[in-house]
């Protein structure tokens, strides 16, 4: 239950933050009042004071409170809903659009980003980093099992290798071939047999280094307190999560550096708004993954993002068939790349720290 509050809060602050930075335009508004200003005393002349910027309506009501709590984390006012559906179905004209102009239609992308970027999040809080360290303790317990059946694979193919071998030596065939492949299987099996041995005799003490004090550090603190480890990269994620649109905008810009007509501006709009959709797949499958649906039929949405990458950049760049191909080729690996760098980056801040 507490996890569902706090995943609530978290997304109603990312709704009020995104309703920070969205302009006001195309929202709608009250009838023009005549009068003064209620905030600074000048002569109202329309819908808003053109001294000080305050609305000439001014809500005095209870349910005034509500309305403005869900006007700045739902903005029912329309923008959302012409903006979500363009976003999923046509997310290349929805960023030209915007790029070109057309403000007041649809949420900024900042704003959209900030909202489901912080949506994503309190998903992944709902589920709590408990449930997360749970799995993640539990890696161990099932290694035992999977190593004693790859064992018992291993050892039947050394037996089918070995009648192999008998009926090629009755045949008098050469047998250096066989006999590599055999000598080669047995090392591996001694290789698990020993890890094997290794963890039933001491499964609390396995140990994992690596060259560098700083991960090596970090492993320690993981395994010694998993679900703070997780809470805190998670909340590092979450607090740092504006530095993929940083470290995206310059490797989109890379595949257009002979097209002049593209600025960063534009490579910047690609990025949130790819971004925010990203973030929305993720609540997808989040909610999937909680209502019991399997994770084979969930890995399925993976085919989803290169699909919308090629359409976005298709009708954001006006490219041909084959230019908007390689260049989503191209945008994911440099996804991966700035993932990477983002998670890398946010472990070092905060597991080693």
């Amino acid at each position: 239950m507490t996890g569902l509050v706090d995943a609530a809060g978290t997304a109603g602050e990312g709704a009020l933050w995104a309703r920070t930075v969205e302009p006001a335009a195309g929202d709608a508004r009250t009838a023009p009042h005549e009068g003064q200003c209620l905030n600074c005393g000048a002569a109202l002349v329309g819908r808003y004071c053109h001294d000080c910027g305050q609305s000439a309506h001014v809500h005095r009501t209870l349910g005034s409170l509500l309305h403005d709590l869900l006007h700045g984390v739902f903005h029912f006012e329309g923008k959302i809903w012409r903006t979500l559906p363009m976003l999923v179905l046509r997310p290349g004209e929805l960023t030209r659009r915007y790029i070109d102009g057309q403000r007041a239609r649809f949420v900024s992308p900042l704003a959209l980003y900030l909202f489901t970027v912080f949506l994503m999040f309190a998903s992944l809080s709902a589920i709590g980093p408990g449930d997360l360290s749970k799995s993640f303790a539990g890696g161990l317990g099932t290694l035992a099992p999977k190593l004693a059946k790859q064992r018992a694979d291993g050892a039947a193919e050394i037996a089918r290798m070995q009648r192999e071998r008998g009926a090629l030596a009755q045949a008098g065939r050469p047998l250096a071939e066989i006999d590599a492949r055999i000598a080669e299987r047995k090392a591996d099996l001694a290789a698990l047999s020993r890890m094997s041995g290794k963890i039933a005799a001491e499964p609390g003490k396995i140990k994992i280094r690596a060259n560098a004090d700083w991960i090596d550090r970090s492993l320690k603190k993981v395994k010694e307190n998993p679900g703070l480890a997780i809470y805190k990269v998670q909340s590092a994620a979450y607090k740092f999560s504006w530095a993929l649109i940083i470290l995206s905008t310059p490797l989109v810009a890379l595949l257009f550096l002979w097209r002049r007509s593209f600025g960063l501006y534009d490579h910047a709009t690609f990025v949130t708004y790819s971004i925010s959709f990203m973030s929305l797949t993720a609540i997808l499958a989040t909610c999937l993954l909680a209502l019991g649906v399997s994770g084979g039929v969930v890995g399925w949405l993976l085919l989803i993002p290169p699909v919308h990458m090629f359409v976005q950049l298709r009708g954001a760049y006006g490219l041909r068939w084959f230019s908007a191909l390689w260049r989503t080729i191209a945008l994911l690996a440099f996804s991966v790349t700035a993932l990477t760098l983002f998670v890398i980056g946010v472990i070092a801040l905060e597991v080693s720290g």
